[in-house]
This record gives C-alpha cells, structure tokens and sequence, in this order.
C-alpha cells in the first residue's frame, strides 16, 4: 500500500515547542514495522493506533526521542 509519512520529532528543548516534521511517501503493508527497521538498531518501543480511512498513527520512543509517524492512504 502506499501511504504519505509525515513524521514528527518533538523538541525536547525547554523553551521550544515547535517540532521536526518531514513528509515522504513510502510504500509498505505494515506501517509499524516500516517504523522499526527505520529506526533499526536503537532502543525502540512502539505503540500503534489505526484511524479513519486507514490511517495509521505509529508512536515511537527511540534512545528517549518522542516521534510520531502517521501513515495516510494515497
């Protein structure tokens, strides 16, 4: 399937709320698993929600990095 990535890394800086955000597309069918060989070789916990229209939502936590990735069907 592809999907429109939009990942978003947040800033942990004090003072500074604005986030990373990077948008690719990429063709996978399993979103989750996408996201842990792109982080491959770190700490990684993930948690995944699906949304509407076969959106999925792929939180990540990676060497204490918050990031989400939020895969939509194109």
């Amino acid at each position: 399937m592809e999907y429109e990535m939009v990942r978003e890394i947040k800033n942990m800086c004090p003072n500074n709320q604005m986030r990373d955000v990077f948008f690719t597309e990429v063709e996978t069918d399993d979103p989750e698993g996408y996201v842990v060989s792109f982080l491959k070789g770190k700490a990684v916990e993930v948690s995944t929600q699906t949304g509407c229209n076969g959106a999925v939502t792929v939180h990540a936590t990676c060497d204490g990095l918050i990031q989400t990735f939020t895969f939509t069907p194109l």
